[in-house]
């Protein structure tokens, strides 16, 4: 698979040849310096960015082939995400946050924000669960991102530097 961007003279070439195949359960951690291709490699197997060229089967099935809508559905039933930036809504609490795939999914609310509230305890926000993102530090909201991205069992969870605010 290939990744370009621009054309012409400000061709950038973000991925050449990338031929990569992951067992299901395996644990896979890319790491390079900023700029190599990390991000849109991943950006590419959430089916969030489309390849310039090549295939991209995940759990079988070809993105590269799927509608939006259907890689939307593949994504929510499917895909854990842990971003960079967090992306909390800032108007949700620590558990509203964490219950968003939940919500998504057609969860009632008072069902999806138990089980994001027991998983957030888990990691150690119990006493945060009613805390809004302004309200916690940046270890406590990846935490908060990494329980949105484990809350509903996917079966892959991908993330963009997922420890970078964590306590070492």
């Amino acid at each position: 698979m290939t990744k370009e961007f621009g054309s012409g003279g400000s061709l950038a070439r973000a991925l050449r040849g990338v031929d990569l195949d992951v067992p299901y359960g395996e644990l896979l951690i890319l790491a390079g310096p900023s700029g190599c291709g990390k991000t849109t490699l991943v950006s590419i197997v959430a089916g969030t960015l489309e390849p310039s060229a090549g295939a991209v089967s995940v759990l079988g099935q070809d993105l590269v082939a799927m509608s939006n809508g259907r890689k939307v559905r593949f994504r929510r039933e499917n895909v854990g995400f842990v971003f960079q930036a967090y992306n909390l809504l800032p108007s949700l609490t620590a558990a509203e946050n964490a219950a968003v795939p939940l919500l998504i999914a057609g969860w009632a609310r008072t069902r999806a924000v138990e089980a994001a509230s027991e998983l957030l305890d888990t990691l150690g926000l119990g006493s945060r669960l009613a805390s809004l993102p302004t309200e916690l530090s940046g270890g406590q909201q990846q935490r908060v991102a990494i329980a949105r991205a484990l809350v509903n069992d996917p079966a892959i969870i991908l993330a963009d530097e997922p420890t970078g605010n964590l306590d070492t």
